[in-house]
């Protein structure tokens, strides 16, 4: 049963749809609220992240949880890649250190695809991470 949330900028998109949906993600994302975050997909959402399978925002809310328990002062940035219809593609690339302290940029890759109501029904990402110093951090929250 289709839910009757929506969530703006609903598709078919535009360029300037597109794009606020990015900073939209980005936005929530950077938020590091598990439960805001799963708002923005449908109650059945698929996700492929690295190697795990996602289905459903109960299993988004505990993944995210997990995810932000290990990567410490999380900072991500999204960039529009390509759009038609009801999907989107994102590169991004977002850092964060783990309890020892050491660094990371991990970036890579996601393909979206919505339900009509602007909700997204897929997620698939593709993610390397990459150790780094922390002299080498690019994305710093701005003061």
């Amino acid at each position: 049963m289709e839910s009757l949330e929506s969530r703006p900028p609903l598709p078919p998109f535009t360029l300037e749809s597109a794009l606020r949906k990015v900073q939209a993600a980005e936005d929530a994302w950077n938020s590091r609220d598990p439960v805001r975050v799963s708002l923005a997909y449908t109650p059945d959402t698929e996700w492929r992240n690295r190697a795990d399978f996602v289905n459903g925002r109960e299993q988004v809310v505990e993944f995210l949880s997990r995810k932000w328990e290990r990567e410490h002062d999380y900072r991500l940035k999204k960039t529009l890649w390509a759009f038609m219809d009801n999907r989107i593609a994102v590169r991004f690339e977002y850092e964060w250190h783990d309890a020892a302290g050491q660094w990371f940029r991990s970036h890579g890759n996601e393909n979206w695809e919505f339900a009509e109501n602007g909700l997204m029904r897929k997620r698939y990402a593709s993610i390397n991470d990459q150790p780094i110093a922390e002299a080498q951090r690019k994305l710093r929250w701005e003061r």
